[in-house]
């Protein structure tokens, strides 16, 4: 809620001023009309303006998760939807997701439908979420579907952080070699060779050699590598965000070995419980379809998609297009097939889900095993070459002096 300052007139004329708490202006409006005043300007009070920190993606799963549970229960109580959103926005500790809840409230009190006013905000409800609510209103059972959507939710969002949790775990690890290999290149190997120097000029062992010359390379280079570096990740960033750079790290990514595996079985999870659920509630085939492509999370899987799409506009099944894009497992392909000629594709798809599920599991924990001791020999044997190179030249003064004794 916000303070709004108003200026309004009464039945007898009289002009008033004063301060309104209100989701919105038109939400202040309403209410001084309610009070029997007319208004005549209704501006955000600037003691209630607070100053917030934009977030850059959207709302946090979990709290989405919440909210939708909480309005299912409150909705089956039979408590009408506009006090639902009334108390739910009230409570609602993260402030930028109450000004939503307040938001799409007002909304609804103008007489729009909960869909449309969720539509307003899509950082907080993506389509899928908003497809689904649309379906819950129009079939009257918005409270059962809220429920189902709030489980898709906490399943979809467990199966990517397990994804990116085991994508993101190779990279932090060579990111740290990297650091730890450069930091000793910079600081450390330049004081062992300016040791070795001062002792005399007795020949260095050639692993030696060769390191001291690549820190003396690095330390006078420095600048020009963190800049080539920096250049690096500034391109690769506006690579990625292109149209091309998108096509072509989408392309990779399925083909590559293991990570790709990962990262199919994963899309497939996401598609046949998104299109499961999608289904189960009641909408419509062709937009279930459209949905699904926007959320695949891969241009060539909603590329995939929308092929298939295209085909059953023209009269055909999903399992035969699907099939046709070679993205899809055969086992899939087959599973929709028999889901469609039974009459039960929803249930086939959740089915589907779950059993994906468990493979990402099951590819996430191969992943880490195979990952650990093949970034662990890396990180251990770079660091370590740095090590035994700079003891080298100190063993072999020690067997000198032995010897001499």
């Amino acid at each position: 809620m916000a303070k709004f300052s108003w200026e309004a007139t009464s039945a007898e004329g009289i002009r008033k001023k004063g301060v309104i708490d209100a989701a919105s202006p038109d939400e202040a409006r309403k209410r001084l009309r309610s009070m029997n005043l007319e208004p005549v300007s209704v501006s955000r009070s600037l003691s209630s303006i607070e100053i917030t920190i934009p977030r850059l993606s959207g709302i946090p799963m979990k709290t989405l998760v919440v909210f939708t549970r909480q309005l299912a229960t409150m909705i089956d109580a039979g408590l009408p939807l506009v006090q639902c959103l009334d108390i739910l926005g009230t409570q609602e500790p993260d402030l930028e997701f109450k000004k939503i809840i307040m938001g799409v409230k007002a909304h609804v009190e103008t007489g729009g439908t909960l869909a449309d006013g969720m539509k307003k905000y899509p950082k907080a409800f993506d389509t899928l979420f908003v497809s689904l609510v649309q379906a819950g209103e129009v079939g009257g059972i918005l409270d059962t579907i809220l429920n189902r959507l709030a489980a898709y939710v906490e399943k979809n969002q467990k199966t990517k952080q397990k994804v990116q949790a085991a994508l993101k775990y190779p990279t932090f690890v060579s990111v740290a070699a990297v650091v730890i290999v450069g930091f000793m290149l910079w600081k450390i190997v330049p004081q062992f060779a300016g040791m070795f120097k001062s002792l005399g000029g007795a020949e260095l062992p050639a692993l030696t050699a060769m390191v001291v010359a690549a820190s003396e390379w690095f330390v006078n280079h420095i600048i020009i590598i963190l800049l080539i570096a920096t250049g690096a990740v500034v391109g690769f960033t506006l690579f990625k965000k292109s149209k091309f750079g998108i096509s072509f790290l989408d392309k990779v990514a399925l083909r590559l070995p293991v990570i790709g595996d990962l990262i199919r079985k994963s899309a497939v999870a996401r598609f046949t419980r998104t299109l499961g659920t999608l289904i189960s509630s009641g909408v419509p085939i062709m937009e279930a379809l459209d949905v699904v492509a926007r959320s695949a999370g891969n241009v060539h899987i909603e590329a995939a998609i929308m092929h298939t799409r295209a085909k059953v506009a023209e009269g055909h099944n999903i399992a035969g297009p699907l099939g046709e894009t070679k993205i899809f497992p055969s086992m899939v392909v087959q599973m929709v097939g028999v889901g469609e000629s039974t009459g039960a594709l929803d249930v086939m798809l959740t089915k589907i889900a779950d059993f994906y599920d468990d493979e990402v599991d099951v590819a996430v924990d191969s992943l880490t095993s195979l990952m650990e001791p093949l970034l662990m020999i890396v990180i251990g044997g770079s660091v370590g070459v740095v090590l035994i190179s700079m003891y080298l030249p100190i063993f072999g003064m020690a067997d000198n002096l032995s010897r001499k004794q």
